[in-house]
């Protein structure tokens, strides 16, 4: 792949940048031709936790995407978004961390609009620390909606006119959600014919592009046993059932609303027997990331669908409690550049 991926640096008192200098140490082969779009001290501090195992990995300072190539073996090229990140502590939200890292995320996410880089895998942010930053980061509740906003500036439209969506997904188990990052209450109120039915037309043309065809798409509901015929809850009756409608309409493969709490299950591929769908559309955040979660934090994935540009990053946060101790593991953030790689090929 001549065209580099970004490794954003995430917030510099969490472990993105020690899961990113892991990364580069363990697998030089599936980083080759990555940089990261961040802070070089930053990088340097994180490569200091690691050297009393013996990796010494120096950092190198690239001045655009395409010097990727240029960088030599056993290498971490860096790109240094402006100026240099003054040292912050780490495990506490700090509002300077937070708003370098949202500056990253923007401008990796610009640098793949423009073509100069094929994807961008996001490590951890904190969201207080973006908020604490202020405008323009406060208003982004997360990845999701900034890596959005800066899609809707470069077409030209608004917010509203280029959904997306979270997908979360390893290697057992593909989930979609209707709301992301809003209250349980914001969220039962999100679950309208619209979203629903947008829902399922980003995750069928999304996913039907990495599986050749068209995914089999199952449903969730909203409430205990998907309804149970209205007694529970007149949700799935009332919207989601005719939004499913209107997608089967469209040539979406789709099947629900079933039980949340035995859907997943079904879903999920298994050594030596098939699953019976390929993704779950779940109603809220919880619903849908707590069964992908509980498989395993290192094996999951972040992919945003519908963004004109190839997203993914890790499954989990910035472990305040844990950084600087040179204990953070880069399984996640590693699944992530394989799967970036995997959506760019298709």
């Amino acid at each position: 792949m001549n065209t580099p991926i970004a490794i954003t640096l995430g917030d510099a008192a969490g472990i993105g940048p020690e899961i990113i200098a892991k990364a580069f140490c363990q697998q030089p082969g599936l980083l080759k031709g990555c940089f990261v779009w961040g802070d070089v001290g930053s990088m340097r501090r994180a490569v200091a936790l690691l050297r009393a195992d013996g990796v010494p990995y120096p950092v190198a300072a690239i001045a655009q995407a395409g010097e990727v190539h240029q960088v030599p073996p056993h290498c971490i090229p860096v790109l240094q978004e402006g100026e240099a990140l003054t040292p912050v502590p780490w495990g506490q939200v700090s509002a300077q961390a937070g708003g370098f890292a949202g500056r990253c995320v923007r401008a990796a996410a610009r640098g793949a609009r423009r073509g100069d880089i094929a994807a961008v895998v996001t490590a951890p942010i904190h969201k207080e620390a973006l908020a604490a930053a202020g405008a323009p980061y406060n208003q982004y509740p997360g990845h999701t909606e900034m890596l959005q906003a800066v899609a809707a500036e470069h077409l030209g439209k608004s917010v509203r006119d280029v959904p997306v969506r979270m997908m979360l997904a390893n290697d057992e188990l593909r989930t979609v959600l209707v709301s992301i990052h809003v209250s349980l209450r914001d969220a039962i109120d999100a679950v309208t014919f619209d979203n629903v039915l947008q829902t399922l037309l980003i995750t069928h043309v999304s996913l039907g592009k990495v599986l050749g065809r068209a995914p089999r798409i199952a449903v969730a509901g909203l409430n205990p046993h998907a309804g149970e015929g209205g007694l529970f809850g007149r949700e799935e009756l009332e919207v989601i059932v005719p939004a499913m409608q209107a997608a089967a309409r469209q040539g979406c493969q789709v099947s629900g609303p079933w039980a949340p709490d035995t859907v997943f299950m079904r879903a999920r591929k298994r050594a030596g027997a098939a699953a019976e769908f390929d993704v779950v559309v779940a109603m809220y955040h919880d619903q849908g990331l707590i069964p992908v979660k509980y498989l395993g934090v290192e094996k999951g994935v972040n992919v945003t669908l519908g963004l004109p540009l190839v997203r993914t990053s890790p499954d989990h946060g910035t472990a305040f409690d844990i950084a600087g101790s040179g204990r953070a593991d880069p399984a996640s953030l590693l699944e992530a550049i394989r799967m970036a790689r995997a959506l760019v090929a298709c």
